[in-house]
C-alpha cells in the first residue's frame, strides 16, 4: 500500500496549478463519502476508488491483478474526469444523477457511459457528487459488477 501511496501523492502534485484546488477538493470529498470497505488507491494510472483485493481476491476480470475498481478520478488535458462504475452499471442510478446534476452546477452535463468531464473547475457539484458516492455500497458493487460483468 506504501506504493500506492507515493503513487497517490504523486498524481496529487502533478496536478496543473488551474486545477490543483478543485481536483483536490473532488479527492477528497468522494473519500469523505467513499463507502466502508472502499480504498483509495491507483486503477489504471489514475486515483481510483476501488474495492481491495482483501475484500474481492479474483480482482477485475480485465486484469485480476487490478482490484476491482468503482470510480475514478484524472486531471485529462481539457478537463477533469471523474468515471463511477455505478452509474454504468444502474440505469435508475444513471437516471438519478442526470436529473440532480441541474440542481447543483450550471454548467452543461459532460458525460459518457461513466465519464463524466469537468471543463469549468469552478462549478463542480461537490455536494452531488458526495451523494453519488454513498448510493452504493462494496456488497452492492460486487453483487451488480459480477451479474452485469462476470462470466
Amino acid at each position: 500500500m506504501l506504493h500506492d501511496k507515493n503513487k497517490i501523492n504523486d498524481i496529487l502534485s502533478s496536478i496543473p496549478e488551474e486545477r490543483k484546488v478543485s481536483f483536490h477538493n473532488l479527492h477528497n470529498i468522494i473519500v469523505k463519502n467513499l463507502p466502508n470497505g472502499f480504498e483509495v488507491g491507483i486503477s489504471y494510472g489514475m486515483l481510483g476508488y476501488v474495492v481491495p483485493h482483501s475484500i474481492y481476491p479474483n480482482g477485475y476480470h480485465c486484469k485480476p491483478s487490478e482490484p476491482l475498481p468503482f470510480a475514478s478520478l484524472a486531471s485529462q488535458k481539457n478537463s477533469i474526469n471523474f468515471y463511477h462504475m455505478g452509474i454504468y452499471a444502474d440505469p435508475k442510478l444513471f437516471d438519478w444523477f442526470v436529473t440532480e446534476f441541474p440542481k447543483h452546477s450550471k454548467q452543461k452535463l459532460d458525460i459518457g457511459k461513466s465519464c463524466i468531464r469537468f471543463k469549468k473547475v469552478d462549478d463542480i457539484p461537490y455536494q452531488l457528487i458526495g451523494e453519488l458516492m454513498q448510493k452504493i455500497s462494496v456488497k452492492q458493487w460486487i453483487d451488480m459488477y459480477e451479474k452485469l460483468w462476470k462470466k
